[in-house]
């Protein structure tokens, strides 16, 4: 996850980093504040990384500890890229509702969605429309 920037900790570890990785640092931390000491009392790891692409630095924070740094940063990438495809599915895909809670009862309306989208865009192709996508689904 993502650290606030009001956290309060202090480093227990410390370990080397390759910054050429934009890895900046990995360190072993404990939470301090009284309340957050309560809600995780257990050690937490803290990878800051710098994004070049996007100019930003980011603090993450992880009770994994056997993964390395770099796998983790690149879990947390992915993680956003699946995040994406999510917010694509509830802009462009009209599903109502689900039938359940059941993995099934999810699969298949997201599915028939992306099914007739596809079908749109291929009967956009065919007839050469200028339209886009959203008007003819309209």
């Amino acid at each position: 996850m993502r650290n606030k920037h009001h956290v309060k900790f202090r480093v227990i570890a410390a370990r080397p980093v390759d910054k050429a990785s934009g890895l900046r640092c990995d360190q072993t931390i404990q939470l301090t504040s009284p309340w957050s000491r309560k809600s995780y009392p257990q050690p937490l790891r803290r990878i800051r990384l710098y994004d070049a692409e996007n100019q930003v630095t980011l603090v993450l924070l992880t009770n994994q500890f056997e993964v390395p740094a770099e796998v983790i940063t690149e879990l947390y990438r992915k993680r956003w890229q699946v995040e994406l495809f999510f917010k694509w599915i509830k802009q462009h895909l009209r599903i109502r509702s689900f039938y359940g809670r059941s993995e099934n009862a999810v699969r298949c309306p997201i599915w028939s969605a992306i099914c007739a989208y596809l079908m749109v865009a291929l009967v956009r192709k065919e007839l050469n429309l200028q339209k886009s996508l959203n008007e003819i689904l309209q």
